[in-house]
Order: structure tokens, then C-alpha cells, then sequence
């Protein structure tokens, strides 16, 4: 379930990256719009690994 709610908020995160960029934002924002994107997809991908 976390997973599918870290993949929203990538896709979100994601979204306002590109928004950012589209918009002339300083590069600093979109940057760590995307950075904090990868680290919710990699959350994501971590939470779907057996605990093993």
C-alpha cells in the first residue's frame, strides 16, 4: 500500500519538476524536485523487497 501512495508522490514530484523547468525556475528547484522523485521511486522499490 506504501508503495502505490510513493509512486503517486514521485509521479507528483516528477510532474512539478518539469513544470518548474517549462516555467524558467532556478535549476537548484527542478533539480531537487527530481532528486526527491527518484528517492520516493526508490522507497517505493525498496518497500516491494522480501524482508529477507
Amino acid at each position: 500500500m506504501w508503495s502505490v501512495a510513493l509512486f503517486g508522490v514521485a509521479g507528483l514530484l516528477a510532474g512539478g519538476a518539469l513544470s518548474f523547468r517549462k516555467q524558467g525556475k532556478p535549476a537548484w528547484t527542478w533539480i531537487a524536485f527530481w532528486v526527491l522523485a527518484a528517492m520516493a521511486v526508490l522507497a517505493a522499490f525498496l518497500l516491494t523487497m522480501p524482508a529477507s
